[in-house]
């Protein structure tokens, strides 16, 4: 089977890769910078951008599935419908979890796509909405996927950290300084090993019965946001310090939060994962979060170049839970 994956070296592309490749498929990955994802060698790779040459790079190729895992505008998923239509038997699309109506109970493939708070979500609502209109008016061959919370060694999945990432949120707890917790930290979440979430997405490729489709591919292990600091904390030996702050006074404290606290995971979500089961007999999340979130954590301390201060969101931090304090006190001192 001839695959292409256009970027492949990513948190939940790079682990797909390798499990395609290791399953015997003719495995090509295009990419801006020509590069490998770590432990897999002997596939081709083509260095091109998709918004500027990659379109005369694969001039006169075809591929029984192509996976595009770096679209995010309606813009890019047309230009792929007009490179694509014709040329593979299998177009996958990586949509996103958080497109989701939120509150929504269990979430299923028919819970309906409303993302008020997050431009992301709702772009990438649209994707699926003219890839869809595609396959019905011209059987354009889709199937969309939509992970939700992937991790892996590179990536400690956290909700509240700064723009360098959540290695300043682990050196917080492992300093004995607190570390914020949105809401009342009781909200429930699904975190995904990227290792399970390729064993579904590859159980996809070239499957018939994929074509039309959509489908979620995640864990079916749900921890609240206490418990997911808490194994962050026993990763490196200190019980973390917690401060819960309201969603909404963080999101207006740092509107950047709007999306991913507002639009996302200041909400309880857990997914009902019976489609993906059905069609890849056996799938099965294996890597329990505490386990992947300290292979994680070690990674990083193995790697001090990922180990990045970040001094302007520990000084934020502070002043968030001094004013949180503060207003406490006015509150019972008047």
């Amino acid at each position: 089977m001839k695959i292409l994956f256009i970027g492949g070296t990513g948190i939940i592309s790079a682990e797909a890769a390798k499990l395609a490749a290791a399953s015997g498929a003719e495995l090509t990955l295009l990419n801006r910078r020509g590069e490998y994802p770590e432990g897999l060698h002997g596939v081709e790779v083509i260095q091109a951008d998709m918004s500027t040459d990659a379109a005369e790079k694969l001039r006169g190729r075809e591929y029984d599935v192509v996976a595009n895992f770096i679209v995010f505008t309606p813009e890019q998923a047309e230009r792929d419908i007009s490179l694509f239509s014709g040329r593979t038997g299998q177009y996958i699309f990586i949509s996103s979890a958080s497109a989701y109506q939120k509150p929504g109970g269990v979430i299923t493939e028919s819970t309906p796509l409303h993302n008020p708070f997050w431009e992301y979500s709702r772009n990438k609502a649209a994707c699926e909405d003219l890839l869809f209109n595609a396959h019905r008016q011209d059987n354009f061959p889709v199937t969309v996927v939509r992970p939700s919370h992937t991790y892996d060694k590179t990536y400690i999945p956290l909700a509240v950290h700064g723009e360098k990432g959540s290695w300043q949120v682990v050196k917080r707890i492992m300093d004995g300084k607190p570390v914020i917790v949105h809401g009342d930290g009781t909200s429930l979440w699904t975190l995904t090993h990227s290792r399970d979430f390729a064993k579904g997405f590859c159980g996809l490729l070239g499957n018939p019965h994929a074509l039309g489709e959509t489908f979620h591919i995640t864990s079916d292990e749900v921890l609240t946001w206490d418990q997911v600091l808490r194994c962050v904390g026993a990763c490196v030996g200190r019980e973390p310090i917690l401060r819960h702050i309201a969603s909404d006074f963080l999101a207006a404290a740092d509107p950047r939060l709007t999306g991913t606290l507002l639009g996302d995971k200041a909400h309880s979500l857990v997914f009902d994962n019976s489609k993906i089961k059905r069609l890849v007999p056996g799938f099965t999340a294996t890597t329990r979060f505490d386990e992947g979130v300290c292979e994680a954590v070690r990674y990083h301390l193995d790697n001090p170049y990922l180990q990045t201060p970040d001094p302007a969101f520990d000084e934020w931090t502070d002043r968030m839970i001094e004013a949180v304090d503060r207003a406490f006190l006015r509150q019972v001192f008047p």
